[in-house]
């Protein structure tokens, strides 16, 4: 409980320098706050939230110049408790064990799961040729690691059985 209000507290001080940032008047502060406080339950959560995702603030409807310099804010100072990173996977093959060549690939990026040390990583499938992979982990580096190790396993696979494949962040 305390900490929860140590973490409102601290989230109010970003604000503020995001405000002075941006320059933003005392009033565009505190509207502001209320907005990201009412769309994400707390103002410590839309930080949480932009730190863990640059997209959230989008996708709840805002808008605006200072979204960037409030990510970069959020991520300097946030420390999430994991961070999640999606992606495209382009996989075609042309062969009589095409399928079976994807679906191998797909379980190679899947394999790098690890439960011991947070680490989750799910493929979807989002129509052909394309697969979403969403990437959880504790921290950015280990997730940006990651996402290079888990596109080359699957698209080195697809690859070296005779297969196109990409792979792009969101």
């Amino acid at each position: 409980r305390l900490q929860e209000w140590k973490n409102e507290q601290r989230a109010h001080q970003l604000l503020k320098v995001l405000g002075e940032k941006v320059g933003w008047s005392p009033e565009e502060i505190s509207s502001s706050g209320e907005e990201l406080s009412d769309a994400f339950g707390g103002l410590y959560s839309a930080f949480e939230e932009a730190a863990m995702n640059e997209g959230a603030l989008q996708d709840a409807g805002f808008e605006g110049d200072w979204l960037q310099p409030f990510i970069e804010i959020a991520v300097e100072n946030i420390i999430p408790p994991f961070v999640e990173i999606r992606g495209t996977l382009t996989l075609s093959i042309n062969a009589t064990n095409g399928v079976d060549v994807i679906r191998e690939a797909l379980l190679a990026a899947e394999a790098f799961s690890s439960p011991e040390e947070e680490i989750e990583i799910t493929c979807h499938y989002n129509g052909a040729p394309e697969y979403r992979l969403e990437l959880k982990a504790p921290d950015f580096k280990t997730a940006e690691s990651l996402w290079e190790q888990v596109t080359s396993a699957s698209v080195d696979y697809v690859v070296a059985s005779g297969g196109e494949a990409e792979a792009y962040r969101e």
